[in-house]
C-alpha cells in the first residue's frame, strides 16, 4: 500500500523571487523602450527628435540591471528547486506533473516555429506568386519577380526608393549549414549515449556524453556565428535583404536562441551529474533537457531542407 507521503504532493513555501522577476521584466523592457526612442536614427544618422536623446543613456543600464536580476533571481529559483528534488520533496506525483509540464512546453515551442515556417510556406507559395502576377499597368512592383529567394520588387514603393542589392546571393546548403547540421545530429547520439550511462549507472559515460553534446552545442554556434559574419560581409545577405533576409534571420536566429539555451541547461546538467544528483530511478532534470535538446536537433532539420535546401 502507498504511504501517505506518495500520495501527497509537495507545495513549495511563499516566495518572492516571482515578484523580483516582474521587476527586473519591467525594467528590461522599459529600458529597451527608453533606449530605443533615444537613439531613433534616420537614413543619415541623425536623430528624429533629438529633444529625447537623453532617454538612450539611462535605457541602456535599465536593461542591463534588469537582465541582471532575472538571471540572478532564475539562479537562486532553480537552485530551490534543485534542493527540494535532492532532499526527497519530489515523488511520483510531482515527476509526473513535470513531465507534463515539459511536454505542453515543447508543444508550445513546436507552435511557435510553426508560425514562422507557415509565414515561409505563404511568401514562398502564395505571396510572391501573387505579387508577380498582376498587370504590369496596374502594379506599383513593376519589377516583382516570381522567383525565389526574393529581395522585394524594384523601382519606388511607398515613396521609397528600393534597390535590390547587386552582391545579393542566398546562402548555400554546403559549408558551414552541412557542418552545423553534423553536429547536431552527433549531438543528438551523444546525448542518448549519456543516458544510455545514467540508465546503467555508468557515471563516467554519462558525464563524457555531456560534456561531448556541450562541445557539439558551443561548436554549432560558434559556426553559427561566422555563418552570420559571412552573410553580411561577403553575401549581401541581411535582415533587409526582402522576405528572403527576414525569414532566414527570423528563423535561424530564434534557432540558434534555443541552441544557446539549451546548451545552458546542458552545462548546469553537467555539472550536477559530475556531483552524483542523478540515479538511475530519478533523473527527470536530464530527461527534461534531452527533451528540449532532440527538439532542437528536429527543428534544424526542418530548417535545413526547407530553409537552405529547398
Amino acid at each position: 500500500m502507498a504511504s501517505h507521503s506518495d500520495n501527497h504532493y509537495f507545495v513549495p513555501h511563499g516566495s518572492i523571487y516571482p515578484a523580483f522577476i516582474s521587476v527586473g521584466l519591467l525594467s528590461m523592457a522599459s529600458g529597451f523602450v527608453f533606449n530605443v526612442t533615444g537613439s531613433d536614427l534616420r537614413g543619415d544618422g541623425s536623430l528624429k527628435n533629438p529633444s529625447l536623446d537623453y532617454l538612450a543613456t539611462p535605457g541602456k543600464y535599465m536593461m542591463y540591471i534588469g537582465l541582471a536580476i532575472i538571471l540572478f533571481m532564475m539562479f537562486k529559483w532553480l537552485s530551490d528547486v534543485v534542493t527540494e528534488s535532492l532532499t526527497g520533496q519530489y515523488k511520483k506525483w510531482e515527476d509526473k506533473s513535470f513531465r507534463i509540464g515539459m511536454i505542453v512546453f515543447i508543444c508550445s515551442e513546436v507552435a511557435f516555429f510553426a508560425a514562422f515556417f507557415g509565414a515561409l510556406f505563404y511568401m514562398r507559395v502564395l505571396s510572391v506568386p501573387d505579387l508577380a502576377s498582376y498587370a504590369p499597368d496596374i502594379t506599383p512592383y513593376k519589377d516583382f519577380l516570381n522567383s525565389w529567394p526574393s529581395q522585394g520588387p524594384g523601382g519606388v514603393v511607398l515613396g521609397e526608393t528600393f534597390k535590390p542589392n547587386p552582391d545579393f546571393h542566398p546562402m548555400s546548403w554546403s559549408g558551414l549549414p552541412l557542418i552545423n547540421t553534423l553536429l547536431l545530429l552527433s549531438s543528438g547520439a551523444t546525448i542518448t549515449w549519456a543516458h544510455w550511462g545514467l540508465i546503467k549507472n555508468n557515471r563516467k559515460q554519462l558525464v563524457v556524453g555531456l560534456a561531448l553534446t556541450v562541445a557539439l552545442g558551443i561548436t554549432f554556434l560558434i559556426c553559427q556565428a561566422a555563418e552570420y559574419h559571412h552573410a553580411y560581409t561577403e553575401m549581401g545577405l541581411t535582415l533587409k535583404s526582402g522576405a528572403y533576409g527576414a525569414t532566414f534571420f527570423m528563423l535561424t536566429g530564434f534557432h540558434g536562441f534555443h541552441v544557446t539555451i539549451g546548451t545552458l541547461m546542458l552545462i548546469v546538467i553537467l555539472l550536477r551529474s559530475i556531483k552524483g544528483h542523478f540515479t538511475p530511478e530519478h533523473h527527470f532534470g536530464f530527461e527534461g533537457v534531452a527533451w528540449y535538446w532532440h527538439f532542437v536537433d528536429v527543428v534544424w532539420l526542418g530548417l535545413y531542407i526547407f530553409v537552405y535546401m529547398l
